[in-house]
């Protein structure tokens, strides 16, 4: 066949959906009349011979006018162009409106032919049951036709996919929208709801979209037998963190899968349905509220800033940037060494933040000459300084690499702060810091005591005297009047950020397992990469120098339980489904995390759980001195690093491990100061 043949041929190319729609006009056409010679029918108690002979010539004068009328009115009302597999109460408005001016027109064209044919003397109408039967059938055809293809699909069986049994915890808007979205087939998850929990007694043993409301909380472990329920979702969108977290738990002693329903449709306006299932994150079982931060102070402390974020293209160095860039810095600087990283965030906030002054630069924070070309080109107001190496064993075997990044690194950012008039320094550490047992805790307290020395130096007026680790770069006679505020912010292990220990688990559960757990009483500190972030901020609103600022994380979490719970969390059962095995401490881990030392003072903030550790005393002179033969240690990769780590910061022991009581009373004693500050 030519091409114009082949052009021709499409012309009359119907699409699936127009040869559905002009079938539904050829039915509507018979529909609605049939619907009223059967309501006449029905009128004369289904005798026809009893039918006026006049009634029966009316209809056939009318019946081809009227089934035109119908056809035009249902095309305005949309009713042969909607998708009626997705209908709903707006599709339904549009129905009836065309039934009631359908109705109008079959009125008045009966009336009006009756008159026309001289017949109103005998007959001045048409019954009104007539009228009301008819258009009550009509409106039953033409609506069965549109809705029979999603009755048949709602009612069909399929084999192909089995069905999981659903439970949804919340009879309210959201609940009712998940109930109705799952049932509906739409979301062609196979999953169909049976039964619903509401704490409300006037909802119990009602129906809602045809689902039973069967009872509250302490309801949900029966209800769970008798359905044989295997998934549960929480839909109560509004509920405190508190309330989620006891629903919660008692769903995950019922070994289902958990799910729960996490937009605020209510204050975004926006509908629920199955894509607003999410899972049920191991954040919502943690031992405390979320942080509150006030996010006035940051605004103001951000605002028409310039600022520089090391390690940006980090889990943390990210958020910051994200949360930066929310906040209106005239410009934000992200330096990173891994250039994939930093790419990730930089085109993720340029399509967010169009207007911001947004500069990338790939760098490490061990190259003097590259810091003094940033700092000396952009003039940083304030540094958060989050470049590091964090992973405990990959820097028990690399400690001179450990000394080289975190240690050097933060003592060249720090010292170009200070050289290019840098307003405010803040440093990330970690409860690793405190009385640490590894070379990576060793070396951000060793990061920590860098920044108090270079707070007591611009105190007392010696800026210029901190001693250069690069014989390129000198402090400029200037920085004698340098008021730079160092800071350290404290926190434990960050949920979600690289190398955390729940995405670990959660690939080892996808697995089948094992859950590797490295010790049975192991425990840490746990808060979310926002919470975290978030603190970082507010350390540097409340910074005044030399302060290390410290979370109050709640209670501590033992990583056994976190693991068992992640099992849980994915509707398996703890050594049942999923094998936990003990591989034993790796080398540099402890028991216990600490969150300050025994001689860190502590004070309150305005944030109440946000606490001020004053610094410990040491002599900065002989501290900075010996930075020196530091570096010589690391770049010469010197085997014996460990002893001059231990030596300049004594409370670093390497056979920590041995120590669990020490560490246990002083755990014990920084949460009672916590606790009582």
């Amino acid at each position: 066949m030519s091409a114009p043949d082949k052009n021709k041929k499409s012309r009359f190319h119907f699409e699936h959906w127009q040869l559905i729609s002009l079938a539904l006009v050829i039915f509507d056409a018979m529909a609605v009349n049939a619907s009223f010679y059967i309501a006449l029918w029905l009128r004369y108690d289904c005798q026809f011979w009893d039918i006026p002979y006049f009634y029966v010539d009316i209809l056939k004068f009318f019946a081809p006018v009227y089934a035109l009328i119908c056809v035009i009115v249902f095309w305005r009302c949309k009713m042969y162009n909607t998708l009626w597999r997705y209908a709903g109460m707006h599709e339904l408005y549009l129905a009836l409106v065309a039934t009631a001016v359908t109705l109008a027109f079959h009125v008045a064209g009966t009336v009006a032919i009756a008159h026309l044919a001289n017949v109103d003397s005998y007959a001045p109408r048409m019954p009104i049951t007539y009228y009301c039967i008819g258009i009550s059938l009509q409106f039953i055809l033409t609506m069965a036709a549109r809705f029979s293809y999603r009755i048949l699909l709602s009612l069909r069986k399929t084999d192909m996919e089995r069905t999981r049994r659903v439970m949804v915890i919340g009879a309210g808007a959201a609940g009712q929208m998940i109930v109705r979205d799952l049932n509906s087939n739409q979301s062609r998850g196979g999953d169909r709801v049976y039964c619903i929990i509401d704490d409300n007694p006037n909802k119990w043993n009602r129906y809602l979209e045809g689902v039973p409301v069967v009872g509250g909380r302490m309801d949900i472990f029966s209800a769970v037998e008798n359905y044989q329920i295997e998934k549960i979702v929480l839909a109560i969108p509004s509920a405190t963190l508190q309330q989620k977290r006891e629903l919660l738990s008692i769903c995950g002693e019922t070994g289902c899968e958990l799910r729960q329903v996490t937009v605020l449709y209510q204050q975004m306006g926006q509908i629920v349905d199955a894509s607003s299932i999410k899972e049920v994150s191991i954040e919502d079982l943690l031992g405390r509220e979320s942080i509150k931060i006030n996010m006035e102070e940051v605004f103001s402390f951000i605002k028409g800033k310039t600022i520089l974020v090391t390690g940006g293209g980090g889990s943390i160095g990210s958020e910051l940037c994200r949360q930066i860039a929310a906040h209106e810095a005239k410009t934000l600087i992200i330096f990173d060494i891994y250039e994939n990283n930093a790419y990730d965030i930089q085109l993720e906030l340029r399509e967010k933040y169009p207007q911001l002054d947004l500069v990338t630069l790939i760098g490490s924070v061990r190259d003097s000459r590259r810091l003094d070309q940033i700092f000396d080109r952009y003039r940083p107001q304030l540094v958060f300084h989050a470049a590091a190496h964090k992973h405990v064993p990959l820097m028990e075997d690399s400690p001179c690499e450990s000394v080289k990044n975190n240690v050097l690194g933060t003592y060249k950012t720090a010292f170009a702060a200070i050289k290019y008039g840098c307003e405010r320094f803040v440093l990330i550490s970690t409860d690793k810091a405190v009385n640490p047992t590894n070379v990576m805790g060793a070396s951000k307290r060793l990061c920590e005591m860098v920044v108090q020395s270079f707070d007591k130096k611009i105190k007392s007026g010696q800026s210029a005297l901190i001693p250069s680790m690069s014989s390129h770069t000198k402090m400029d006679g200037d920085t004698a009047a340098c008021a730079t505020e160092f800071v350290a912010v404290r926190f434990g292990n960050v949920l979600g950020s690289n190398g955390s220990v729940v995405p670990i688990f959660k690939r080892q559960i996808a697995k089948g397992g094992p859950v590797t757990v490295t010790h049975p009483d192991i425990i840490r500190y746990f808060m979310t990469v926002p919470e975290a972030v978030s603190l970082v901020l507010q350390a540097g609103v409340y910074a005044r120098g030399g302060e290390i600022f410290v979370l109050d994380m709640g209670s501590p979490v033992k990583i056994d339980s976190l693991a068992r719970n992640l099992i849980k969390l994915s509707g398996l059962k703890p050594d049942v489904d999923i094998k936990i095995e003990y591989t034993g401490l790796r080398p540099g881990e402890k028991l216990y995390e600490e969150k300050l030392m025994a001689d860190e003072g502590l004070e309150k903030t305005a944030n109440d759980l946000i606490y001020v550790g004053h610094p410990i005393d040491f002599d900065a002179e002989v501290f900075l001195e010996r930075m020196h033969e530091l570096r010589e240690a690391a770049y010469a990769n010197d085997e014996n690093i460990r002893e001059l780590i231990m030596d300049m910061a004594p409370t670093y022991h390497p056979d920590g491990d041995n120590l669990p009581e020490a560490h246990e009373k002083n755990l014990i004693d920084s949460n009672a100061a916590l606790s009582g500050a």
